[in-house]
């Protein structure tokens, strides 16, 4: 019953279609001779009055009515006496936006989920643990939360039981469960296992990461591609088209008959729903994929894009540096080497000294130095076993001597080990390359597209990347500023941007597709980019321009079986063999035909399917490689 007067309330005109229908026939069946025909020809009248008004305010607005077929159809079939027909186009038209709207539902189910599934409010711990339910927006950071089983993540926050494990594919399209133990991060959004959990919020609703993503949502489904707008565009020559051959029919027949039945069958309604039905579900789909798509004109954007460019830190690379080699030297060994080097920076907080320690542990155990001191851009002094060491820079190590010194690999950092003013070793860490990039910018090439990197890096380490892993375009040493400068001056476009840091922000705002990698990446490259990748996966950028190229090619196809079925039937109509009240109902088959094309852009294409296959396949070598 709520169904019902929700339909009522929203689509009054449909309702006042039907309600005619049903008194014209009551009238047909029992009334007095002709009422029918007065009633229901006055109810399209009225119908054809209120679009005829809105097709001029939008003529006055500076856009082509494209009603004005159906305003014409319903007058002339009336004026021939086909009233009924002319209330089926009625239907027709006032029904066009319930269809869309059901359409849109179905199409952008994913993206619809997401916005219900947000959060509302949250059990808050008092002093004395006593749960209490809040309104979301009270939560304040270092509120200590209960979240129940099964139960929504309601704010960013910090784990304080034990473990958890979380649903996340809502955020990231990731479908295995996730394990979480005390003091990880859990992302608001997640759906709670079977147990209860206690959190402390880390960030309020406003600036938790699921609102964020629900805003992105909210504009997304809000918004209309440019070729949304040149569907609106076709419309002109097939109105022009369809009055020319409704216009010959009449005058080669003699009998305007024939000029309502070939209007009745030329509606334009399959270039105004097609094309947004397709994207919706584009849209919907890359939400499905963990790929948060800002708005319609962005997923149009990547269907075209000639060039992608790459960020290498933590894009193409792990961005966390790891110990390739240790080289020893003055009667060490490497064993010695690593361990001195290790216990000296136990205690550094710095990226390369912090990989250093890790890799020693997994060797065996880095004993605690009895001093040590860091130097600021220089290194670290530390007294080990009694012995005097320092690690950092050559020239902090030990005085530049003629002692010969191994040289390491081009793209590697190097840190040198040394004791009493000489070299004991050398410690070479490099940022590895993900295990899917190589399989990734080989998809991206079979998509057509041309990758590039940009990056701060020297160009020694730059090039070998780049040559390791097939890239077209290598731009190395580029600052903030200059990668802004290297995207502007690229000739293949549209280009899309691919990064994760806050340096990367100036970047993906200028470039023609911006988009950041990962839920937890900044929130500057985020709020910058025009497409989010949830899960730090590179294999969604390929998935992403195939999903692009496919909402396309289907809008077209959508929009052109429209059109052509459209024109076949007025040829029909022309000739007088189809009734006007059939090719009215034939019409209505035509919107569900070009409906139900459009929402194909919900299913993966042939070399989508082909891709994940693939990454599915890469991810399973890495999982027994790593058990090996």
């Amino acid at each position: 019953m709520n169904t019902v007067l929700r339909f009522c309330r929203h689509y009054p005109m449909v309702v006042f279609v039907l309600a005619t229908a049903a008194v014209g026939l009551a009238f047909e069946l029992s009334g007095p001779a002709g009422t029918t025909r007065w009633l229901v020809s006055a109810a399209a009248l009225s119908i054809a009055a209120t679009q005829l008004k809105g097709m001029v305010d939008s003529l006055r607005a500076g856009s082509f009515g494209i009603d004005i077929l159906a305003v014409t159809a319903i007058v002339s079939t009336v004026a021939v006496g086909e009233y009924w027909a002319a209330l089926v186009v009625c239907l027709m038209l006032t029904g066009g936006e319930a269809l869309e709207d059901y359409a849109s539902a179905r199409a952008g189910a994913e993206l619809t989920s997401l916005l219900e599934s947000a959060p509302t409010s949250a059990f808050r711990l008092d002093e004395d643990g006593e749960a209490a339910s809040v309104d979301i927006s009270d939560v304040a950071i270092g509120d200590r939360l209960l979240v129940r089983p099964h139960d929504t993540i309601p704010v960013d926050s910090r784990l304080e039981s034990e473990r958890a494990v979380l649903d996340e594919s809502s955020l990231t399209g990731e479908s295995l469960p996730v394990e979480h133990a005390r003091g990880d991060l859990l992302l608001s959004g997640s759906l709670n296992g079977s147990t209860t959990i206690e959190i402390t919020a880390v960030a309020d609703a406003a600036g938790s990461q699921f609102q964020r993503i629900i805003a992105l949502v909210d504009e997304a489904r809000d918004s209309k591609a440019p070729f949304v707008r040149l569907a609106d565009r076709v419309a002109v020559p097939f109105t022009l088209i369809a009055f020319l051959i409704a216009g010959a029919a009449w005058a080669v027949s003699g009998d305007p008959m024939r000029f309502a039945q070939v209007l009745v069958v030329a509606t334009p309604c399959p270039l105004i729903i097609a094309a947004p039905v397709a994207f919706m579900a584009g849209m919907s789909r890359a939400a499905r994929g963990g790929m948060i798509v800002k708005n319609a004109g962005t997923l149009e954007q990547v269907s075209k894009v000639a060039t992608v460019a790459f960020d290498k830190t933590g894009t193409l690379t792990r961005g966390v540096p790891q110990v390739s080699a240790v080289v020893a030297m003055a009667d060490m060994s490497e064993h010695d080497v690593l361990r001195l080097a290790a216990s000296a920076e136990l205690y550094s907080t710095h990226p390369l000294g912090e990989a250093i320690v890790a890799h020693a542990r997994t060797i065996g155990d880095v004993p605690s130095p009895t001093a040590a001191e860091e130097i600021p851009a220089q290194g670290v002094t530390a007294v080990v076993d009694g012995i005097e060491i320092r690690v950092g820079k050559r020239a902090f190590v030990a005085e530049p001597g003629l002692e010969i010194v191994p040289q390491s690999d081009a793209g590697h950092t190097t840190i040198w080990v040394g004791h009493d003013n000489r070299l004991i070793g050398r410690i070479d860490l490099s940022d590895p390359i993900r295990e899917e990039t190589a399989d990734t910018l080989s998809a991206v090439h079979d998509a057509g597209v041309t990758v590039a990197m940009l990056t701060g890096d020297a160009p020694e380490t730059a090039h070998r990347v780049g040559e390791t892993l097939g890239i077209d375009d290598v731009r190395a040493g580029l600052l903030p500023e200059d990668k802004v400068s290297a995207i502007t001056a690229m000739t293949k476009r549209p280009v899309m941007m691919v990064g994760d840091g806050v340096n990367d922000a100036p970047v993906l705002a200028v470039s023609d597709v911006g988009v950041a990698m990962g839920a937890r990446g900044s929130t500057a490259a985020v709020e910058s980019a025009d497409v989010v990748v949830m899960q730090d996966d590179l294999f969604r950028i390929p998935r992403l321009i195939l999903l692009g190229q496919r909402t396309m090619r289907i809008a077209w196809q959508a929009i052109l079986i429209g059109v052509g079925m459209s024109i076949v039937l007025m040829l029909i109509g022309a000739t007088g063999f189809m009734p006007a009240f059939v090719g009215a109902w034939m019409q209505e088959l035509v919107d569900l035909a070009c409906i139900l094309w459009a929402l194909l852009a919900a299913r993966p294409s042939r070399q989508e399917r082909e891709l994940t296959e693939r990454m599915l396949r890469a991810e399973s070598t890495t999982a027994v490689e790593s058990v090996v």
